[in-house]
């Protein structure tokens, strides 16, 4: 078994503290630290950190938390405590950020609908936050398809450190290519060089299709996982330079 490392231990350690610690004391934290939709009265900006550690079940949890021992123990091995700390939140904010920017395309777009069917900007957030209208305007000019789309990038929160995972994952398989992976439910080992491409091509692709299944931030995991990339590589090809 692999040690525990001291970022990874702490880490774990404060996960676990604000999944079980909300149940015991019959709290919901939601509001607070998950991450909302920049428009919605919840949001606030400290949430793109407190989002990574909110965790909707305890599977959730449990295979986020993996991840982290299982792949971010030999980075944090290799890189020390703090480059790795610097590491997980910048990946895990990116992913985030790259979140929010993917949901605001698409609200954007819905929203548009909304103004060009003469609601203003108020009508619009009271219907969005009740998340229902008989609004003869809103009926003709949406479909449900598309009402059902913006309500719940409005009214749904993004938790879990999915995204910063992500980003360990990738930097993972830059430095450990050859290592063998494999799925639960696909338990063929295969080549981090080829496990984690397929991964990410995975969840862009139910990402931009309608076949997800569950309330899946597929977004979130692709930004984690390109700014993984992005700081993973330019520390491999430096690494030995003055």
């Amino acid at each position: 078994m692999m040690k525990l490392t001291d970022a990874i231990k702490h880490l774990i350690i404060i996960n676990v503290i604000l999944f079980v610690a909300p149940q015991f004391l019959q709290l919901d934290f939601t509001n607070i630290l998950a991450l909302h939709f920049p428009e919605n009265e919840h949001f606030g900006i400290w949430q793109y950190v407190s989002h990574m550690f909110m965790h909707g079940s305890f599977a959730h949890i449990l295979f986020n938390m993996y991840g982290l021992w299982a792949f971010g123990t030999p980075l944090e091995q290799m890189w020390g405590k703090n480059k790795f700390i610097f590491f997980y939140f910048s990946a895990g904010i990116g992913a985030g950020l790259i979140y929010t920017l993917v949901n605001y395309y698409q609200f954007n777009g819905i929203y548009e609908l909304f103004i060009n069917a003469g609601l203003n900007p108020s009508e619009i957030l009271t219907i969005l936050e009740k998340g229902s209208t008989s609004d003869a305007r809103v009926v003709n000019a949406i479909s449900q398809e598309q009402f059902n789309k913006i309500t719940m990038l409005y009214n749904t929160p993004a938790v879990g450190a999915s995204g910063a995972v992500y980003g360990v994952l990738v930097a993972f398989g830059l430095y450990f290519k050859d290592a063998k992976l494999a799925l639960i439910f696909f338990p063929v080992p295969i080549a981090a060089k080829y496990f984690i491409p397929l991964m990410i091509l995975g969840d862009l692709f139910f990402g931009m299709t309608s076949y997800s299944v569950g309330n899946i931030a597929h977004f979130a995991h692709i930004g984690g996982a390109l700014i993984g990339f992005i700081i993973a590589y330019y520390w491999k090809k430096n690494q030995f330079k003055k």
